[in-house]
């Protein structure tokens, strides 16, 4: 789902989660012994990392996009660096014009039912994914040729961020994806799916046919724990690896280390950007009189204290966040400005004509006070301290932005009226462009505050129009700021981008994860895009 939300992590019964753990999982804690008594590490592994994937393990209806795929091969795939590297591809070329992607595949790979992987079945994942109504874009597709060992995909226009579409959409296979693959999955992936008990584990096997680096762990268990489950089997020695908030970073597990991995996990404010009076088509207010005011936006984001909320909210396990894409290749950091800048401030508000005149705390203009809601999802306790944080920032300035819960129904009817603490983050750069292009302006949970800048649009549409990632980095970049315009803090300050949160992840002192790269937004197991290479240390 692309909404900017993290999906709740199923409850589970406290004894039950500890029956598992004490009899499925039986062992763990314990490594054996050669007769000289060395110590030899198991080839499982068991980890606590993330909630469970309620649609399941197929690609097509969006499984892998946000972490490994496990099961399926995709057919590019991105680096520890993000570079775009091969997987099942051999080569890929894309015509002059943009809108043709040949891909040639390897021709020596297998599903794990023995069935060679073609590319009628790449053909077909495309297409059946194109018409799955999944969060994934394929409308640009207009037609795939599939002949020997060669895909052709032709495109309505050109799309430099196709590229990503091939990094993250595993292939299925066509004459195995029935109705039940999704709990079932076959593939050419790493891993084979050996047995998923819905609400509590998925255990995974690796496969012996993969042609690519075999997994260091035949068997790796994964738990549906809830938070405190998962510190919990940490303290007891049960799982080798737990996903952990940072609420907990300040609890010591024996034998085990904390992994803080940096991330562009983000959270931010969204302001309307117009002024009020249009309704949505379902008659949702759109705008607000207050938040239309540039001099509001910018003076916000020059209040805000970034390392503040880093060092209060979030124990000091992230980073200050300046746009949608802090750290990765198409960031423009020209964007980060200097935080919690009161007086700065206060100068631009006096000067666009802010000014609280009758003493209140309050500044107005033309009669209107600038007051307005902060919405955030009730229930997110790490929002809401975010969301409260923000406002007594603002308040200091005179502006008061009120933090209000508010369930998802009913952020749906204000969220183009109200600002919104929304959360963002990805490894595709086309996020840039669905929260600030105009054509995205109200829908679903994109533009939600009808941000419109010809100028930005205009470089945005260039990155698109690009024929590679690389040749769209400039534009991406000029469209957060050009030096005179953009949609980051120093332009039209459309958000007030706080912090990204970092993943953390208590890990047994023995287990190598290797370099994850920048983890994307929490949804799936974005820790798992290198599991692959995960491995005991050497002893």
């Amino acid at each position: 789902m692309m909404k900017g939300i993290i999906m709740p992590k199923k409850p589970m019964c406290s004894m039950l989660a500890m029956l598992l753990l004490s009899v499925a999982l039986a062992g763990c804690a314990a490594p054996a012994t050669e007769g000289n008594g060395q110590e030899l590490r198991s080839d499982k592994l068991i980890v606590a990392i993330g909630s469970e994937p309620e649609e399941g393990f197929d690609p097509t209806l969006g499984w892998g996009r946000y972490g490994s795929p496990l099961f399926q091969s995709t057919l590019l795939k991105r680096d520890d660096n993000l570079n775009v590297v091969n997987d099942l591809a051999e080569s890929y070329e894309v015509s002059e014009d943009g809108l043709e992607w040949t891909v040639n595949i390897r021709g020596d790979v297998t599903f794990t039912d023995g069935q060679p992987l073609t590319a009628e079945d790449v053909k077909y994942t495309f297409e059946t994914a194109a018409s799955s109504g999944a969060a994934i874009d394929l409308t640009n597709v207009k037609g795939i040729l599939a002949s020997g060992n060669t895909i052709v995909f032709k495109l309505g226009r050109p799309q430099s961020t196709f590229l990503n579409e091939l990094a993250t959409l595993g292939i299925v296979p066509k004459h195995a994806h029935g109705s039940d693959y999704a709990s079932k999955p076959i593939g050419s992936g790493p891993f084979n799916l050996v047995q998923w008990d819905r609400g509590q584990q998925l255990i995974v096997e690796s496969n012996p046919d993969y042609y690519g680096d075999k997994p260091s762990f035949r068997q790796i268990t994964f738990l549906f724990l809830s938070e405190d489950a998962a510190l919990a089997a940490a303290k007891a020695g049960t799982v080798d690896m737990a996903y952990i908030p940072s609420a907990f970073s300040n609890q010591q597990v024996e034998g085990m280390r904390l992994e803080s991995l940096r991330t562009v996990d983000n959270r931010g404010i969204v302001f309307p950007y117009v002024e009020p009076g249009a309704l949505t088509v379902e008659g949702y207010p759109i705008g607000n009189a207050v938040t239309s005011d540039a001099a509001i936006r910018k003076a916000i984001n020059m209040a805000i204290d970034r390392k503040g909320l880093v060092d209060g909210i979030l124990h000091g396990y992230g980073t200050p966040a300046y746009t949608a894409a802090d750290g990765l290749p198409w960031w423009n950091e020209e964007t980060t400005i200097a935080d919690g800048d009161i007086d700065g401030a206060k100068a631009l508000l006096a000067e666009a004509g802010w000014a609280d005149a009758d003493g209140d705390g309050i500044v107005e203009k033309n009669g209107v006070k600038a007051e307005f809601p902060l919405i955030y999802p009730s229930g997110d306790t790490t929002r809401q301290s975010l969301a409260l944080a923000a406002s007594e920032m603002a308040k200091e300035i005179g502006i008061k932005m009120t933090a209000e819960g508010k369930s998802w129904e009913d952020i749906d009817r204000e969220m183009h009226a109200s600002a919104v603490l929304f959360g963002w983050g990805s490894h595709d750069p086309s996020e840039i462009y669905v929260l600030h292009a105009s054509k995205y302006a109200g829908v679903d949970y994109y533009n939600t505050g009808y941000y419109q800048n010809d100028t930005v649009d205009n470089y945005m549409d260039q990155a698109l129009a690009a024929r590679t990632e690389e040749e769209a980095m400039a534009f991406w970049k000029k469209s957060q700021w050009d030096g005179k315009t953009g949609a980051s803090a120093l332009g039209d300050a459309p958000w007030a981008w706080l912090v990204n949160i970092n993943h953390l992840y208590l890990v047994d002192e023995a287990l190598d994860i290797g370099t994850p790269r920048i983890q994307p937004h929490g949804h799936g197991w974005p820790v798992t895009d290198n599991i692959a290479s995960w491995k005991w240390k050497e002893q």
